[in-house]
């Protein structure tokens, strides 16, 4: 199992990347640096809270876990 330490530094790492992959194409696109960082930048805020929102209704699902003695979980 990973660190949370070495978790947060993969998802910060894969968003840089992520966001370097819109950043080229938007500019590939665009030909415009301004135009193509601000999409970059839009795009990075929306799946950044996109992302938190999905992992929240997902801790509320309780499929596919494994419940432990002490725990009842129903579907």
């Amino acid at each position: 199992m990973d660190s949370h330490k070495r978790s947060i530094l993969k998802a910060f790492t894969w968003r840089v990347i992520a966001s370097v992959i819109t950043f080229l194409v938007s500019y590939a696109l665009t030909r415009k640096v301004e135009l193509a960082a601000g999409i970059s930048l839009f795009d990075t805020l929306i799946k950044v809270f996109s992302y938190y929102g999905h992992e929240r209704i997902w801790e509320k699902i309780n499929f596919g876990r494994k419940a432990t003695p002490s725990q009842d979980y129903t579907i």
